[in-house]
């Protein structure tokens, strides 16, 4: 889930919102083993994201509720930008996300998801005629190499599904990307709590029409104990706790300092998934990662 730039630092405090920063990101990480888990108890990309979003549901009206109180209703034009920044930010990322997780492993989505910086790069130079220095290609070439080695090594053992299962976390990427480019003057009028209430409630509804479009209730009445409970904790911790979490941390540290500690994130998905799913560490995975976070590092101080 997305922080927006909303809110001041709060001096004081830097390492409560390091650690709040840190641990929204690790929460949110696990999104991808949680996935990863639920796909071995038989469930499909459609069914994950009903149960984690029906789940999430009462959590996002909840704070769309509480960061309303007191402020004037939506124009109309606020209205048209929450439903397209929650079909694009959180309903269409989510499902290309989960959709791409069948294919390849949780370390290289997660890198791959990594990229968005570039990707809202690249979006400013097409949209707005923005120019990219020398240091931005730079950061952004290293970030990319980074990838695609992790990408070749995956395709070598695994096979042509995960140049599919790339290209969909890729879209994903992009979505998400649309997502932050447009989100900036709706952040600023509706503030950054009510926004991802109200846009992630739009998601919610969304996915949950599309199980029901997509699947039979049997689907769902079907579904193991086991697999409930784990979309429960994908739900609350991997997916409401984070956006909460890290939104705190913009409050302490500022935008800037919360976005560079969440490059915990990459690495503690590799962890993860070592040793919670068995992935393989090798020395192109290890390579890969240190080059996108190296990446990524260099990209927000060329900015």
């Amino acid at each position: 889930m997305p922080s927006a730039p909303s809110l001041g630092a709060r001096p004081g405090l830097p390492w409560a919102g390091l650690a709040l920063a840190m641990a929204g990101a690790i929460a949110f990480s696990g999104k991808a083993i949680v996935a990863k888990l639920l796909y071995r108890h038989g469930l499909d990309a459609v069914t994950v994201l009903f149960f984690r979003m029906l789940f999430a549901l009462p959590l996002f009206l909840a704070m769309a509720w509480w960061a309303s109180r007191g402020k004037p209703p939506l124009t109309a034009h606020d209205k048209r930008m929450v439903l397209l920044l929650g079909f694009t930010g959180y309903y269409l990322a989510s499902f290309l996300d989960f959709l791409g997780l069948q294919y390849i492993s949780a370390s290289l989505e997660r890198l791959i998801l990594y990229l968005n910086p570039t990707l809202v790069l690249a979006f400013g130079v097409l949209l707005f005629g923005r120019r990219v220095t020398r240091p931005q290609a730079l950061a952004i070439g290293v970030s990319y190499l980074g990838v695609l080695l992790v990408f070749g090594h995956e395709v070598g053992f695994q096979g042509p599904d995960v140049v599919l299962g790339a290209l969909l976390v890729f879209a994903s990427a992009v979505s998400y990307a649309i997502y932050l480019v447009y989100s900036g003057e709706v952040v600023q009028r509706l503030g950054s709590m009510r926004l991802v209430g109200l846009a992630s409630t739009v998601a919610c509804a969304l996915c949950i029409a599309q199980f029901f479009v997509l699947r039979s209730p049997e689907v769902a009445l079907a579904v193991p104990v086991p697999a409930l409970w784990l979309s429960l904790l994908n739900a609350t911790a991997c997916t409401v706790a984070p956006v909460l979490m890290v939104m705190m941390a913009i409050e302490r540290i500022g935008p800037t300092l919360a976005a560079q500690t969440g490059m915990v994130g990459p690495m503690s998905t590799l962890l993860m998934g070592i040793v919670i799913l068995g992935e393989p560490f090798t020395a192109w995975v290890a390579a890969g990662t240190a080059l996108v976070l190296v990446g990524i590092w260099l990209l927000a101080r060329a900015r």
